[in-house]
């Protein structure tokens, strides 16, 4: 089922730019980026709300999580990339392997 795929990947890209895109401006008060992070935050809900109901259907809560983990950290490497210019090390690639491979050990427990 790649719908519910699709919607954390959507909803991770989000949660990204919330944590993250504030820090591209300094200068704004805090009380304005969290705000604005709320707001990305509440679309990004809209993803992450209906991924988990839909995959529910044919994953177990353990994939779920661990999908939602391991596309929270391609987002993070996408929008570190994206906005910040911080491209993955070799050492992020393999920690990263390393994170992926647990993931593959959740899958083959069903």
């Amino acid at each position: 089922m790649i719908l519910p795929v699709l919607l954390l990947a959507g909803s991770n890209i989000l949660m990204n730019l919330a944590w993250y895109a504030h820090l591209k401006v300094p200068n704004k008060a805090l009380w304005v980026v969290v705000l604005g992070s709320w707001g990305i935050a509440f679309f990004e809900y809209w993803l992450a709300i209906p991924a988990n109901r839909i995959g529910a259907r044919a994953y177990s809560l353990a994939q779920l999580k661990t999908m939602q983990e391991v596309l929270s950290l391609a987002a993070f490497v996408l929008v570190a990339w994206w906005l910040f210019g911080q491209r993955p090390t070799w050492h992020h690639l393999v920690g990263f392997a390393l994170i992926a491979a647990g993931a593959a050990l959740i899958f083959r427990s069903k």
